[in-house]
């Protein structure tokens, strides 16, 4: 009897398709299943970005300044956790964690040495943070302002998915309804003073990292931004504004052809999706993608094969039409990539970009009887998903009942037995292993950043007017009792040196903090 062979969701692969689906469409037009643009990367590669951030503002702005110097084309800023969670770094709950799997941002003062010799209005940057997003943003205004910069110009993105959080990653503070409420004044306040700015990274990343497969991650993903377009749909915003400046944020993994057929796919749901909640104009019905390649494909055993597998991610990602790609270094199993790591990561995607011809024309997969038969599968397994959620009540509904943080535990599970019992080899751990010594240089923080940081802080509240902090924390706490948008108060405070543990807590103190399921 023939061994069946099946992708990580479980999609049984036929030795040979025989019949090609019709191939109508085009790039560039809708559903957009081969591309939003009509020549992708002919004209222009994809964006390409390393994701970096560690210690304090002013090791970060170094790394920065040493990636820019290699030819990134966009910066994409990781913050420590009490960043992410919304405590200074004096702060009790921020001991032991202060810039070690990111930067440490406390206030405008940080913000500044953090971009010090960057200017804001040539450069897309990129921002992993969610439950404090608003005030991240915030920072970013207020530090543009003081470059001078032109609003209407510049450009980037902030994740400022706080679904996900609940379901996968954990890094929320409020309760779903007011956070929700933070995500809707961030799409209004945008539209109207930074129109460039990519005000929601919805991410399938952290859920995949979370153990679900490509059938999974497609869905929930889409499932969470239906959930977002029908939020901001109910405050009165107009889908064809808001819609247009909504990515995508998803995983690349080493099933190429699955991971392919997962990004057309995506561009074809999601057009569905906006067009059924009323968009017409073209532009917010498409699809726009960042790819990072998968952190939890990565091995600590033989640290050298993950360049191999990071080079198959960043073709799946870039034969699947991406915007924009971070690729990970080989060392990020054993710690934070050393700068050596990283010029591999990024050259690895200078060669697939300038001396693979994979840019020389658009979809090249198109027509192939297994991607075009992949992509029809995955497709339909991940609206079967969208339709139990829909039942549900949507996204926030799925993840109160614990829905989605089951499907994903569950897939998780099944992909850890299949390692352990052989039925999935992973190169180096379960098959092909070696003896092997430490020899891995690994990029550690230091403990005494806090110190430093928490000096910092005590410099900053003894010179500002702390009067007028006192003041603008008040007016955020009356007003967020109201429906009045907090974004104008928000970057007003940080512009007096308000930190981003003060606001943080102000909320807190009107909404509570959320505790999950």
């Amino acid at each position: 009897m023939e061994k069946k062979i099946r992708t990580d969701s479980g999609i049984e692969i036929q030795p040979l398709y025989a019949t090609p689906l019709p191939m109508n469409e085009m790039p560039g037009e809708f559903p957009f299943t081969r591309g939003i643009h009509a020549s992708m990367y002919r004209d222009k590669l994809w964006t390409m970005r390393q994701y970096a951030g560690f210690s304090t503002a002013e090791a970060s702005n170094k790394r920065y300044h040493y990636l820019l110097s290699q030819g990134v084309s966009g910066l994409s800023v990781a913050f420590d956790l009490p960043t992410q969670i919304g405590y200074d770094s004096d702060h009790a709950m921020a001991e032991g964690e202060v810039g070690k799997v990111g930067v440490a941002i406390d206030s405008l003062e940080d913000m500044e040495v953090l971009f010090d010799g960057i200017e804001l209005e040539k450069v897309s940057t990129s921002m992993t943070i969610n439950a404090t997003a608003f005030i991240l943003l915030a920072l970013y205004i207020a530090l543009a302002k003081k470059q001078g910069a032109d609003l209407q110009k510049i450009s980037g993105t902030i994740q400022n998915d706080i679904l996900k959080e609940y379901a996968a990653r954990g890094t929320f503070i409020y309760p779903p309804q007011p956070s929700m409420r933070l995500i809707t004044d961030i799409f209004d306040y945008c539209s109207r003073e930074v129109p460039k700015w990519n005000t929601i990274s919805i991410s399938g990343y952290h859920i995949r990292e979370a153990g679900a497969n490509a059938v999974q991650e497609l869905a929930f993903t889409l499932s969470n931004g239906k959930a977002y377009l029908k939020s901001a749909l109910a405050v009165g915003l107009d889908i064809n504004v808001f819609a247009k400046r909504l990515s995508f944020f998803f995983n690349a993994h080493n099933h190429l052809f699955e991971e392919v057929a997962k990004f057309r796919a995506a561009r074809n749901m999601w057009a569905h999706i906006t067009k059924e909640l009323g968009a017409t104009d073209p532009k917010a019905q498409m699809l726009r993608f960042h790819t990072q390649t998968g952190g939890s494909t990565l091995t600590a055993q033989q640290p050298q094969n993950n360049i191999v597998r990071v080079a198959v991610q960043t073709l799946a990602a870039t034969l699947g039409g991406t915007q924009s790609l971070h690729t990970n270094g080989f060392d990020e199993a054993i710690s934070l990539p050393t700068e050596a790591a990283a010029r591999i990561a990024l050259r690895t995607q200078q060669i697939i970009g300038y001396e693979s011809g994979i840019a020389d024309t658009v979809d090249p997969l198109a027509g192939s009887y297994y991607v075009e038969a992949l992509t029809k599968e995955v497709e339909t397994r991940a609206w079967e998903l969208i339709e139990k959620i829909d039942a549900m009540g949507g996204s926030v509904s799925a993840i109160e009942q614990g829905f989605i943080q089951d499907e994903i535990a569950r897939s998780a599970y099944q992909y850890q037995k299949e390692i352990e019992n052989g039925e999935k080899i992973i190169v180096g751990v379960n098959k092909f292993t070696v003896k092997e010594e430490p020899d891995t240089e690994v990029f550690r923080i230091d403990d005494s950043i806090r110190k430093e940081q928490s000096d910092k802080l005590h410099r900053l509240r003894s010179r500002r007017n702390n009067e007028k902090v006192t003041a603008l924390l008040s007016a955020i706490a009356a007003r967020a009792q109201t429906s009045e948008n907090l974004m104008p108060l928000v970057v007003e405070a940080v512009e007096n040196y308000c930190t981003l543990g003060e606001i943080a807590d102000c909320l807190r103190n009107v909404w509570g903090e959320y505790r999950g399921i």
